[in-house]
């Protein structure tokens, strides 16, 4: 196990959000005594509850101008007094720090991609541009610019077709959701309808690849400043919330040297530097494991790829900035990490149809080594997410209650003030 006596842990870190996996770098870090700072739109939210923040800084960067974060960061340096390891831990904030890397390097840390790069990896129709390039697998796509291009796309589709957006953000803001299964070519069609923007197209239709959640595997690394893979380990999805198309809510880590040999290629012929958090999924029809999303950052998934001695990206990342040694890598195979209020949604949806009993779903426990939230020398953010869950809980089944009476005895809704 890491030994914080042997680490120089005198220089602090900055993390530019907070959600579960910004918490995981808060305690890898605040367990070895580095100071994190995180700033936050919510200081109340889970994971702003953490004993291992040393600061917590009320900003959105989400809605925030870049010179407003800018500023907000110089500010938070003259506090800091020194040179700190900055950590960007979504897409926006990935863009962010490679576009202004010349006004952050004198007060900040942190591996230099260029924002080219970037763009082209956080943009789905970009990325498969780049993969087509590298002759890389992946998932046959189109991008359709209007509606007339999704008609003549019907004319030799084949279902069910997976409907993404190019910037999953911008979907999301709009549609709520991130991508939808489409089963037939009405449902196509509405989805298409009610999410696309016909000002500034950012829907793809990309085939589906059959296999459960279990075909979706994962590569997490760190590249230096040569582009070289100082640690990586791949994993499982073994479920995903929402079910069958989202975020890793219980993972498996253990070794593919497919993917993995993929991986460290396809990142040193880019010149990638930095955390890596990438996505495949195994397409049983011709044996090929095709890159689905390559995110240039952390994951909220990394405390599923640890070692036995305790070495995971962030830390790997905080030593190699800092000019210290990274211990060697040591292996993590059979390690297991679940998102608890995820996972028991994803449970409660499966039971219904059928598909996952309780015995089994328990029994896929053995081997959880963390959890997203539960920890307990820092119960918490733990507290927080239960009371959470219990209230949307609570609410579902008060609404269930009423649908179940007779319309007459319903009573009308009632309006939140």
């Amino acid at each position: 196990m890491m030994d914080p006596r042997d680490i120089d842990t005198s220089v602090p870190v900055v993390v530019l959000k907070m959600h579960h996996g910004s918490l995981g770098i808060a305690r890898s870090l605040g367990r070895l005594g580095i100071a994190v700072h995180g700033l936050t739109g919510a200081l109340d939210q889970p994971s702003a509850l953490s004993r291992y923040w040393n600061g917590r800084h009320a900003f959105d960067v989400d809605q925030a101008t870049s010179p407003q974060t800018l500023d907000c960061l110089c500010e938070l340096s003259d506090k800091l007094g020194r040179r700190a390891l900055l950590i960007a831990v979504s897409d926006a904030t990935s863009l962010f720090v490679a576009e202004n890397a010349m006004h952050l390097r004198e007060r900040f840390m942190f591996p230099e991609i260029s924002p080219e790069l970037v763009r082209r990896l956080i943009s789905k129709k970009e990325m498969c541009g780049l993969v087509g390039e590298l002759d890389i697998a992946t998932a046959e796509t189109r991008f359709p610019q209007c509606r007339a291009d999704v008609l003549a796309f019907l004319d030799d589709a084949v279902f069910p077709v997976m409907v993404k957006g190019i910037h999953g953000v911008r979907l999301y803001a709009r549609a709520k959701s991130m991508m939808a299964i489409a089963r037939n070519a009405a449902e196509l069609l509405d989805i298409y309808d009610r999410w696309e923007d016909p000002a500034s197209p950012n829907l793809m239709l990309q085939e589906y690849i059959p296999g459960g959640d279990d075909t979706v595997w994962m590569f997490n690394g760190y590249f230096n400043a040569q582009s070289e893979c100082v640690v990586g380990w791949t994993g499982r999805k073994l479920r995903q919330t929402p079910v069958a198309m989202g975020s890793t809510s219980l993972g498996l880590c253990t070794h593919n040297e497919e993917v993995s040999s993929i991986t460290r290629r396809f990142m040193q012929r880019i010149g990638y530097r930095g955390i890596l958090d990438i996505g495949y999924r195994y397409d049983a029809r011709d044996g090929q494991y095709k890159v689905l999303d390559v995110n240039p950052r952390i994951g909220s998934t990394f405390r599923l790829f640890v070692d036995a001695n305790g070495l995971d990206v962030v830390r790997t990342l905080y030593l190699d900035m800092t000019g210290q040694p990274v211990p060697g890598q040591v292996s993590a195979e059979g390690r297991k990490w679940v998102v608890e209020d995820g996972d028991i949604e994803t449970f409660y949806k499966t039971w219904r149809k059928g598909e996952l009993g309780i015995l089994a779903w328990l029994l896929s426990f053995r081997g959880v080594r963390e959890a997203a939230y539960f920890a307990r020398d820092d119960m918490q953010p733990f507290h927080a997410v239960s009371q959470i869950f219990l209230q949307t809980l609570w609410r579902r089944i008060l609404r269930q209650m009423r649908l179940a009476l007779p319309t007459s005895l319903r009573g009308a809704p009632r309006v939140r003030p």
